[in-house]
């Protein structure tokens, strides 16, 4: 999903410790700058081994800071300065070595300096990881990652694969837009912090026989930016998806299924335990009432064969009717009069929220229109990103809960 101006107005220190994936916050710097941010980088003496001061300005157009001692800023404090006006710090590649001064509150060169002397309550401090698999999985290695970990650092990381070594493992940066998605998350309101989410998403496959079904044109695409959201929004996360070929959201569990009924069986035993749960995919009404167990052929006849249709389950009006029920959210894919089918909907599934959007004009395509329904009234969400609506909807449903105990 893109990051397109996601990081607008957002300003970024982009810290480099020295290792071989400092090629990779070169990406990095262009990808922060596409989302809209604006990019200050520091670097160690060991990343300058490297990678040159000189690409990092080019790629970021700002001067380089590379020493505590950098006397261009008026006061002489340039490991004040840096993170005064800063939304988050990222430190990409971290290496064993910086992980250890950061959990030990060493600060002898400018990047730690700044990992201690930035304002912790509202300047994030990300650490990617990048080092040999061994090094990784090292107990101290580990203690060190426990440590600034519970100090707050948020540790993004580290992916599994080959490394620069020759060795295979974990170890590995993660890659320039996985960093990137993680700097736009962070920087999101926690809304649903403490909470479950149960997501569905995507059409449902009906079988006929093993090679034809009964499906619809639901891309999923809704519904994994409404996991998303939730994610980025503090939530645990599980998303039910039907037969979609999109990516995982990250640190989102996602369970695959095929038909509605498949569907209905993975949600209701996870149902009761889930703060929200949100029917975003499109689930097949109708299933044929019998399985051909080979391919119906053509005989000749110029006759179509019988297909004789039995009613699926309703996952989301199950969902409603449980003694521990989940605040519920459904989605009506309409053609037509949408207020009123969707209100319709509403009463008839028992929910508090039902969300409404015009089917054919958004199926498959990266922007959709919303329309809240309520029993209070209706709310119009105009036609934007679908991870933009999905951040609004996750807003909406953030104001209606319940505390937490």
């Amino acid at each position: 999903m893109s990051t397109s101006l996601q990081l607008d107005h957002r300003h970024i220190v982009l810290g480099l410790s020295g290792g071989i994936a400092c090629y990779k916050a070169a990406e990095l710097t262009r990808e922060l700058i596409k989302a809209g941010a604006s990019v200050q980088v520091v670097m160690t003496e060991a990343a300058a081994a490297f990678i040159t001061p000189v690409t990092m300005q080019a790629l970021s157009d700002r001067p380089v800071y590379t020493s505590q001692w950098d006397a261009r800023e008026a006061n002489n404090m340039a490991h004040i300065n840096l993170t005064r006006e800063a939304d988050a710090l990222i430190v990409a590649p971290a290496s064993a070595d910086f992980i250890a001064k950061v959990a030990n509150g060493l600060a002898d060169d400018l990047l730690s300096l700044l990992c201690l002397a930035r304002p912790v309550e509202r300047v994030p401090l990300l650490l990617a990881p990048a080092m040999n698999r061994e090094m990784w999985a090292h107990p101290a290695t580990q203690r060190n990652v426990a440590r600034v970990r519970a100090d707050g650092a948020l540790v993004l990381g580290p992916g599994s694969g080959d490394q620069a070594c020759g060795e295979v493992g974990d170890g590995r940066m993660l890659e320039a837009h996985e960093l990137c998605d993680e700097v736009v998350a962070a920087l999101q309101p926690k809304l649903l912090a403490g909470r479950r989410v149960l997501v569905t998403a995507g059409p449902t496959f009906e079988a006929i026989d093993p090679v034809r079904g009964i499906t619809n044109l639901s891309s999923g695409k809704m519904g994994f930016a409404i996991a998303r959201a939730a994610q980025e929004a503090g939530a645990e996360v599980t998303l039910v998806a039907g037969p979609v070929h999109l990516p995982t959201p990250r640190h989102v569990r996602r369970i695959d299924v095929a038909s509605a009924q498949q569907m209905h069986d993975a949600v209701l035993p996870l149902a009761p335990s889930q703060h929200v749960f949100i029917a975003t995919a499109a689930v097949a009404d109708w299933r044929p009432a019998s399985y051909a167990q080979r391919k119906i052929k053509k005989d000749g006849s110029a006759t179509a064969p019988a297909l004789e249709l039995a009613e699926n389950p309703d996952i989301l009006a199950a969902v409603a009717r449980l003694p521990q029920r989940p605040f519920c959210v459904g989605f009506a894919a309409e053609t037509d009069d949408l207020a009123k089918n969707a209100r319709e909907k509403l009463a008839r599934k028992n929910v508090p929220l039902m969300v409404g959007n015009i089917g054919p004009s958004t199926f498959g395509r990266n922007d959709n229109a919303l329309l809240l329904v309520d029993a209070r009234g209706e709310r119009q969400l105009p036609s934007s990103d679908k991870l933009n609506l999905a951040r609004e909807l996750v807003r909406e449903v953030s104001m209606r809960l319940e505390p937490l105990p």
